[in-house]
């Protein structure tokens, strides 16, 4: 779609304004609008101002002018604004330079998928990101200097099985037994039916909703796979319209790794291919899982540097509530056709080249999608360049293990703080074709530093009071 195209589309679509949206560092989609007659060809070609200081992980107050620059192929009808608005997401330049900013989550993107096509490996990559996420009915939390908690609530919690509801009509799905009954004991078919719809009007297709695992209208919708930024793209359409659905519904919807206690948390298992001229070089039948050697070497990529992709594919605190034993959570360094308590699955559904591919199951929906797909694709890529073989594949329950069997199998960090420092250690494979910059790394290392880990770190943890109140 071309600059003309898009003017024309505004008109035959009556949109009133255009909202410009970006990405900042952490993740979150940042917007402005602007009136439909200020969206001319010369605005794609010079851009349009905005202040970088005040966006996280972006410039100084004294550097703070920046520029966005408009994709007309991004173009789409906004669904839930009332007055009509058509949606164009950008990418960040530097007025001065007029260079694309290194520290745009999008360009990042953009530039790991032309270092790709410069190794020859491959010339496409494919994307198929899995989000779970929880539709709740209340949300409340505060932390001061004296006091500390959080209170969430839902029709759909178990937790509700004795509240008087004036009538409780029961069917509420069991703590870990989500997984997935039909309506009354899933109440959001209709919600995600209507997410769904949201998606693609949106040019974003989905080929499958659910209710998920954990209590309380955990919820799984999952999109067509596609190219590593357009993917991106989708998953903040994704995380928009969710959100936006839930509050059209008078409920709410949040992407926490783990909200809520001994349940289990949402992650964002990301399949994952190559492909050059048409062909998936990750496909070869009779090898184990119909697997290549390019894909197999792609796998120890991921295994070798999964402690430093975790600070970008995982990367929050809460994260690492998430990733523990028990709740299946891959928090194993393995790969394994099937088998879902490993890192690193290779479906085996189909034997077809199309359907090959690699499920890393360790992200979650708190990662920013740019900076997450780029990673697992740099460190992949590696991973065959290097020719680093991930060991004999595990065919076993991985929870079930007996210790002296257990003690061999290398597990992930178990903190934030441990992957930032893991990251710092081994980025290296990153900065190759420019695709991170050293600045883009020490800016994301240090903003999760003393952002995250610090506060959280220096608060008292409200179960701390159970703990040793008495001692």
């Amino acid at each position: 779609m071309t600059p003309k195209d898009v003017i024309k589309l505004a008109k035959e679509r009556g949109a009133k304004f255009v909202d410009l949206r970006f990405i900042d560092l952490p993740g979150l989609w940042q917007h402005f609008s602007i009136p439909v007659r200020e969206l001319t060809e010369e605005l794609f070609a010079d851009g349009i101002g905005f202040d970088g200081s005040s966006i996280r992980g972006f410039q100084q107050i004294h550097e703070s002018d920046m520029l966005l620059i408009l994709d007309p192929a991004t173009a789409a009808m906004d669904p839930f604004t009332a007055v009509p608005t058509l949606v164009l997401i950008c990418n960040v330049m530097d007025p001065v330079t007029r260079q694309m900013y290194t520290r745009d989550p999008r360009y990042i993107a953009q530039k790991a998928e032309a270092y790709l096509k410069s190794t020859a490996i491959a010339d496409t990559s494919f994307w198929g990101p899995e989000l779970e996420f929880f539709f709740f009915d209340d949300i409340r939390f505060d932390q001061s200097y004296q006091h500390g908690y959080y209170f969430i609530d839902s029709e759909a919690g178990f937790w509700n099985s004795g509240k008087d509801e004036k009538p409780n009509l029961g069917y509420k799905p069991r703590y870990k037994q989500g997984y997935f009954p039909v309506p009354p004991m899933d109440k959001f078919q209709d919600i995600r039916s209507d997410m769904v719809l949201a998606l693609e009007s949106v040019g974003v297709l989905v080929e499958v909703h659910h209710h998920e695992v954990s209590t309380a209208g955990q919820t799984e919708v999952d999109m067509r796979y596609g190219p590593l930024t357009k993917m991106a793209d989708s998953v903040l359409w994704y995380k928009y319209c969710a959100k936006n659905t839930a509050r059209k519904h008078g409920k709410t919807a949040t992407f926490m790794p783990k909200p809520i206690f001994q349940d289990n948390g949402s992650g964002m298992h990301v399949h994952q291919s190559l492909w050059k001229g048409g062909k998936n070089i990750f496909w070869e039948l009779g090898g184990y899982g119909d697997i290549s050697s390019s894909a197999l070497y792609y796998i120890g990529g991921l295994l070798k540097h999964a402690p430093a992709l975790c600070a970008l594919i995982a990367p929050t605190t809460n994260s690492y509530r998430r990733l523990v034993p028990g709740y299946e959570a891959p928090i194993n360094l393995v790969y394994s056709q099937r088998n879902r308590s490993a890192c690193a699955r290779i479906p085996v559904y189909s034997k077809s080249e199309g359907a090959k591919r690699i499920e890393f199951r360790t992200p979650d929906p708190s990662c920013n999608p740019y900076l997450a797909f780029s990673a697992m694709l740099m460190a992949g890529i590696d991973g065959i360049q290097k020719k680093i073989h991930p060991g004999k594949p595990i065919d076993k329950d991985l929870y079930e293990l007996e210790p002296e069997e257990a003690k061999g199998i290398k597990t992930l960090p178990g903190s934030l703080e441990e992957v930032l420092d893991a990251l710092e250690a081994d980025h290296e494979f990153l900065l190759k074709g420019d695709v991170f910059t050293q600045d883009a790394i020490d800016t994301w290392i240090d903003y999760k530093r003393k952002n995250e880990v610090d506060p959280i770190r220096l608060r008292p943890h409200p179960w701390e009071f159970a703990l040793y109140f008495d001692i």
